[in-house]
């Protein structure tokens, strides 16, 4: 509910007196935006892996399609890093931000045709639109705050995390029904009135904005504009050659088409923050923050790869081993993708409350350990997987409840990491590199997925992700990873400087 605030609390760029929740008025306009925006994109999701490889929809194995649904997400990552480039050299993140959310819809228009190469023509779609979209509009929820000091910015980055999880919740329920029990397409084709409504919001809602962020903070100069647009070229040119080379001699498949794709998701990311690192540009402070960063960027990488197989790996196992039922009454697969959602609504209030109460009284805990703490719970949700996947392995269907329960822990972890990962990645970004960073920060899940695409494709031998060796395995992983964040927590915080 809106409430005044005196002069002196907010910031005169801004030009509104009332507040959202104690917020900017701002934080208003960008939490339905990403609200409508996720609304699509996880509408999406929820039918992707399920409409891959069901006989109705494209049939395929679930390697294959654990690998596309894997590439698509870290794609869509990836290229929150040209998304914040676009943003700081050409557009600024205001204009970026509304250009991505006409490609989002034309991409979700292309799925909705019944043609299998105006669907993968969609997929890509999706994956630029949502990059551009992705770095920067959590770079203008930071504009609306007074700078990395403002107590109430990483409750403001939980609220919007709120919007973004409203969104997701909703969908699955809507598009993932209609998907599922009437027609693929269809379902799609709600995925692109959604992100509609999301841009005209976005429009109507722009003044309350902050002025920062129609700034182009680096400009590109005419040279540079030929140069860039020289090298895309080049680039472009050369995938064509190479995939129509493959194609030629008869050696092209799907399953090798993404290989390529997957290893750009795990070189990308090492050589940005390399770059990054050795800018000259930099001063002492920014460098000795950039190195502390990486600890944060592998700590969330790790947690990604685990966290996003509960949309492939979780949902092909309870399309196929679960009882997805309650009290007798039968619900969509799609279905479980709103369980993370509605936990995170549910307890992101408490955790914002919970952080600045611990504040106030001097003992909120560090990032560094949220950090650690959310890699030991994605851990445990794995661990907790090994029941259901036992009970499977005997021969039975396992309840809907087993599923639910890893949802649950893995929500705990995620709001111990992502919305705190967010917040200091702005908090610690160089002044030259705004809104780049975000997109940095985005690299840590494709990352993860990437990990899991290489790991999932048939071509490259097709581990069984849903085998309780290699889940056992990738639990123990993220736990040791937790454990080793929160040794060397100290070491990492004289790295941060000022930075809490």
């Amino acid at each position: 509910m809106a409430s005044s605030l005196t002069k002196d609390s907010v910031r005169p760029d801004i030009g509104a007196e009332k507040t959202f929740f104690g917020h900017p008025r701002g934080l208003a306009t960008l939490f339905m935006t990403e609200m409508w925006e996720r609304f699509s994109y996880y509408g999406m999701r929820a039918l992707l892996p399920l409409y891959l490889v069901a006989p109705s929809g494209l049939h395929m194995n679930a390697g294959t399609a654990t690998a596309i649904y894997s590439v698509y997400v870290s794609l869509v990552y990836l290229l929150a890093l040209p998304g914040g480039w676009v943003a700081d050299r050409l557009l600024g993140p205001r204009r970026t931000v509304a250009v991505s959310g006409l490609i989002i819809m034309l991409g979700h228009l292309c799925l909705a045709l019944p043609v299998s190469a105006s669907f993968f023509v969609g997929l890509g779609l999706v994956a630029i639109g949502s990059g551009l979209l992705k770095a920067n509009i959590s770079t203008m929820v930071g504009h609306l705050y007074k700078g990395p000091d403002d107590a109430r910015r990483d409750g403001g980055f939980t609220l919007f995390y709120i919007g973004i999880n409203l969104g997701a919740f909703i969908a699955p329920l809507v598009i993932g029904t209609v998907g599922e029990n009437v027609n693929w397409h269809f379902g799609f084709a709600l995925a692109a009135l959604g992100m509609a409504l999301g841009l005209g919001q976005y429009l109507l809602g722009g003044r309350h904005l902050s002025e920062q962020s129609n700034v182009v903070p680096t400009p590109l100069t005419a040279e540079e504009k030929r140069s860039t647009l020289r090298k895309g070229l080049i680039w472009l040119v050369i995938a064509a050659v190479f995939y129509g080379v493959v194609g030629g001699t008869g050696h092209f498949t799907l399953n090798w088409a993404l290989i390529p794709l997957t290893i750009i998701g795990l070189v990308i990311p090492i050589m940005v923050i390399a770059r990054i690192r050795r800018d000259k540009d930099l001063d002492d402070s920014e460098r000795s923050k950039v190195s502390a960063y990486i600890w944060f960027f592998v700590a969330a990488a790790v947690f990604w790869m685990i966290y996003d197989q509960g949309g492939s790996t979780l949902s092909i196992f309870a399309d196929a081993s679960a009882k997805n039922t309650i009290a007798g009454w039968n619900f969509p697969v799609s279905w479980y993708q709103s369980v993370n959602p509605v936990m995170i609504m549910a307890l992101a209030p408490v955790f914002a409350w919970l952080w600045l109460w611990l504040n106030r009284r001097g003992k909120e805990p560090s990032t560094m350990v949220k950090f650690a703490s959310g890699l030991v719970l994605v851990g445990a949700s794995f661990f907790l997987f090994l029941a259901p996947l036992s009970i499977a392995e005997g021969g039975h269907k396992a309840a809907a409840l087993w599923l639910v329960a890893i949802y649950f822990v893995q929500t705990v972890g995620e709001l111990t990491l992502s919305p705190v990962g967010l917040s200091v990645t702005t908090k610690m970004a160089p002044k030259k590199y705004a809104s780049q960073m975000m997109g940095v920060w985005f690299l840590a899940v494709t990352a993860g997925d990437s990990i899991t695409a290489l790991l999932s494709n048939p071509a490259i031998g097709g581990v069984n992700l849903d085998r309780m060796g290699f889940v056992g395995l990738e639990a123990v992983l993220a736990v040791v990873a937790g454990i080793a964040v929160w040794m060397y927590r100290k070491k990492v915080k004289t790295m941060m400087g000022s930075v809490n």
